[in-house]
């Protein structure tokens, strides 16, 4: 954690689907608070704050916390493989920019795919 907050780690654009861009994002953290840093900090930049969905899950000690922001069930499949890799305090983001055509189920493919970029 810096004096500003957690650092924020940016993988960029990881992957592309049919038009659609995915990009991965996360942050040691230790509190909801240090969530929403994280999460104003990513937006600072235009292209994050524009894109279609910033979906998250956090593993925090007190408990797991998860977002959709708009794409279905995202944050649970985010917090699923946190949980499945033992990652505690910390926060990942999957940044979604829509290509025009929808994914149907192989959205939540892209979207673990995303995290896997992560944990590696």
């Amino acid at each position: 954690m810096t004096s500003d907050g957690p650092a924020l780690r940016q993988l960029g654009v990881v992957l592309n689907d049919r038009g659609s861009r995915y990009a991965v994002s996360g942050a040691q953290v230790q509190s909801r608070a240090d969530v929403d840093n994280v999460l104003a900090v990513l937006k600072t930049d235009r292209a994050y704050r524009k894109a279609t969905h910033n979906s998250w899950a956090a593993v925090l000690q007190t408990g797991a916390l998860k977002a959709d922001d708009g794409e279905a069930g995202a944050g649970m499949v985010i917090l699923r493989m946190m949980e499945r890799a033992e990652m505690v305090d910390h926060v990942i983001i999957v940044t979604r920019w829509y290509g025009g055509k929808k994914l149907g189920g192989d959205r939540f493919r892209r979207l673990r795919d995303a995290v896997r970029f992560y944990l590696e």
